[in-house]
């Protein structure tokens, strides 16, 4: 996105990382205006985190570019890679290990000769920090092998906002399915773009979801399921820039699916990141190669032109040093209960196709702390569709939706959840973000302003009173 504002870095000769061969620069196409932070990695997986796994199994080092020279951004580590720029410009979250036996610890630098400090203590791995507004952050957490996401403050004094556990100072955890979840993004919106399998239980696909940063409003970007999509990246446009199969692809605003990106040929990383002279810089290689290095794409041109290029490494995750917008603050509607609310408007609108009075009732589930499916309750739909629940807050949810005679229509893939406290209106069951509701108010409300009791056993439940 376009610079406001310009920081000039003086940087020393060339300088050896402790655990990687600095990587020369190749003869840039046009040199970047602003200074220029990228990853140099031997080994990169980018979809080990899906399995709970390392992404750097050879570890790895952040450099900074500016001009012709480059150096390490830190040192005195044996790892760091996952760099975050703060909205100003001047300061630089990473993930990083003093020792390689060291856990994963989200740090804070700032820019150019500040003394990096750590703001995390986590008992596994954190990575993959994110600038929040309000001086917060948002990370990847490993509890008992999963990866979940967590905000926190950088720095115990500082405000919090409206986050629900603003008094007790300790991280929110935003993230409350099974499986793996990893920040990519902090849109525009305020929303955090994350990436996590689809379903939320398997461990094949990737899918690219959002959430707020009180935890509340879970739900994929899009609804055009099937391809492993990840690493992506806002652009100043609104657009989503991610990787599937290697190739790029794009969300509008406009359109209920994905778009491809016309790049020229090769494989690429993601993290897609924008120049002041409105090219692209990419992790990319050629069918010949299999280490990524980074080039400079002006779009609807025919070629790349080198900008990090290093034989036998991984050159990954850039990002402009520089000033940059901030995103919107998002203000938590949660309320003090140990519950959430769903109301369906009509489980007719749906991708899926329904005849006229087929459905009849809702069964809701969760998991046990073994895994184990189990069931919560079961309440009536409406004629039109509708129905409302109160569920568990905090816990992993499904949907199941069954005819007259019990027999199931459709189930849930995978797993949702609401915050305690949360109220979501939902316009049908996975009817797609660009779906709007009728003007009308639901049968279920009509009958009933009491929701449908979901969180008292597995007994059946249905609304009553008004």
């Amino acid at each position: 996105m376009p610079a406001r504002f310009l920081i000039i870095i003086t940087v020393s000769a060339l300088v050896l990382s402790a655990s990687l061969a600095q990587p020369q620069s190749a003869r840039p196409h046009s040199a970047p205006s602003v200074p220029l932070l990228y990853t140099v990695a031997r080994e990169y997986s980018p979809m080990a985190w899906i399995q709970g796994a390392e992404r750097f199994r050879d570890g790895a080092t952040i450099f900074i570019k500016d001009g012709k020279s480059q150096r390490p951004l830190v040192s005195g580590f044996f790892a760091t890679a996952d760099t975050s720029v703060s909205f100003d410009g001047k300061n630089v979250l990473f993930a990083g290990k003093r020792r390689a036996g060291d856990h994963w610890q989200i740090w804070e630098v700032s820019v150019p000769a500040g003394k990096p400090r750590r703001t995390t203590q986590c008992d596994d791995d954190c990575v993959r920090p994110l600038y929040v507004p309000a001086d917060r952050f948002v990370y990847a957490h490993k509890i008992a092998g999963q990866f979940v996401l967590e905000i926190a403050a950088l720095g115990g004094d500082r405000d919090r906002g409206n986050d629900k556990d603003k008094d007790n100072g300790k991280p929110l955890q935003l993230t409350y399915g099974p499986g793996n979840f990893l920040p990519v993004d902090v849109l525009h919106d305020g929303r955090v773009l994350f990436e996590a399998a689809y379903p939320l239980d398997d461990k094949a696909l990737a899918e690219l979801y959002t959430v707020y940063t009180d935890g509340s409003g879970f739900e994929a970007y899009r609804c055009d399921h099937g391809h492993s999509r990840y690493s992506g990246k806002q652009l100043s446009s609104g657009d989503i820039v991610f990787a599937r199969d290697g190739k790029l692809f794009r969300f509008r605003s406009a359109l209920a699916h994905e778009i491809a990106v016309s790049a020229p040929a090769g494989t690429y990383a993601g993290d897609v990141v924008e120049t002041p002279d409105n090219a692209w810089v990419v992790s990319w290689h050629g069918a010949a190669q299999k280490n990524f290095e980074l080039r400079k794409w002006k779009l609807g041109t025919p070629a790349l032109q080198p900008e990090i290029v290093e034989s036998g490494v991984n050159i990954i995750q850039p990002a402009l040093l520089t000033q940059r917008p901030v995103p919107n603050r998002h203000p938590s509607g949660l309320h003090e209960w140990s519950y959430g609310n769903v109301l369906c408007l009509n489980a007719y609108t749906s991708k899926y196709q329904f005849a006229d009075g087929s459905i009849a009732s809702v069964r809701l589930y969760t998991r046990d702390a073994s895994g184990a499916t189990r069931l919560l309750g079961m309440a009536p739909v409406e004629k039109d569709g509708s129905f409302y629940l109160r569920v568990p807050g905090d816990q992993p949810l499904r949907i199941e939706l069954l005819d007259k005679t019990g027999n199931t229509l459709k189930r849930e893939a995978g797993w949702f959840w609401l915050r305690a406290g949360e109220q979501r209106i939902c316009v049908g069951c996975h009817a797609g973000p660009e779906t709007a509701p009728e003007n009308a108010v639901p049968a279920v409300l009509l009958r009933s302003t009491v929701a449908a009791d979901m969180t008292a056993g597995n007994q059946p439940q249905s609304a009553g009173g008004h």
